[in-house]
């Protein structure tokens, strides 16, 4: 299961980012429409302009902070998305990361090559961000969890893990409330990717994904798909799992700036819970 919740950053963060240097009418409208689109294949179909356009402008302007923010998340968005290829899934993320790093390194240069650094070092100069570098460091730490998880079956790259959740921890401490509990998303996949037995730590994840859903009042569907998808499904737990599931189905999508998302949501929940019994018997 990829970072579903992170796909309507395609327009949520992404779009309304990339669109800072030329703000129109047209543009803004642009950006209110797709957040509040019910169809996910039109938008599907229409996101690699954006990719190439997003490229388009770095390549003009490459110090701009906003529009490397804005490629990670793009980048990132759409590979969770929309991409099952796993070859091309991992050059996109590959770019998106990038981009991620860039941008956070741009913003505060004490950042800069420390991704490799040992990992005592590493979370000292994280936790030398300030506050005014949020969106910076969530657009890094989110293509770098995007990364992770396509690379899921290298052990090497789940060893990058500590790194992100290094990264999203601090911008839980900056400011929690920031795109509605968004890094707690993260977190609660993360906590997630592998079971208790392993070294995972899932009964973490469901609490930060339980904030995360606290923080948006419910409003983000994809987010109960996600706990009913790497939580329940990892520690099979399919009364936890089905009830998750029919409340994001009963659930009214419409709500503004998440009409996309909570459409997604709402049809892999209706794949899951077609799909629970045969997955809860083996």
């Amino acid at each position: 299961m990829r970072l579903v919740a992170v796909a309507c950053l395609v327009v949520l963060a992404g779009c309304s980012t990339v669109i800072a240097p030329v703000t129109t009418r047209m543009t803004e409208g642009l950006t209110s429409a797709v957040l509040d689109h019910n169809d996910p294949e039109t938008i599907r179909q229409g996101a690699p302009a954006y990719l190439l356009m997003i490229d388009a402008l770095i390549a003009g302007d490459p110090d701009n902070t906003g529009l490397l923010i804005a490629g990670a998340q793009l980048y990132s968005s759409y590979t969770t998305s929309f991409v099952d290829d796993q070859e091309r899934a991992v050059r996109l993320a590959e770019r998106g990361r990038g981009y991620g790093w860039r941008a956070l390194c741009r913003r505060e240069p004490a950042t800069c090559g420390s991704w490799s650094l040992p990992f005592d070092e590493f979370q000292t100069v994280v936790a030398g961000v300030g506050a005014e570098d949020v969106p910076a460091l969530f657009a890094a730490g989110a293509a770098w969890a995007t990364w992770v998880q396509v690379n899921r079956a290298d052990w090497a790259a789940i060893a990058d893990k500590a790194r992100v959740e290094a990264i999203m921890l601090r911008v839980v401490e900056l400011d929690e409330s920031y795109r509605d509990g968004a890094a707690y998303t993260y977190l609660g996949v993360l906590n997630s990717l592998i079971p208790a037995a392993l070294g995972g730590k899932p009964e973490q994840g469901r609490r930060d994904f339980e904030r995360a859903i606290e923080m948006s009042a419910g409003r983000d569907l994809m987010t109960k798909v996600l706990l009913a998808s790497e939580y329940a499904r990892l520690v099979f737990d399919r009364e936890l799992h089905d009830r998750l599931l029919r409340e994001v189905l009963a659930a009214d999508p419409n709500v503004p700036g998440l009409v996309l998302l909570n459409s997604m949501a709402q049809a892999r929940a209706e794949v899951l819970l077609a799909g629970s019994a045969e997955y809860f018997e083996e």
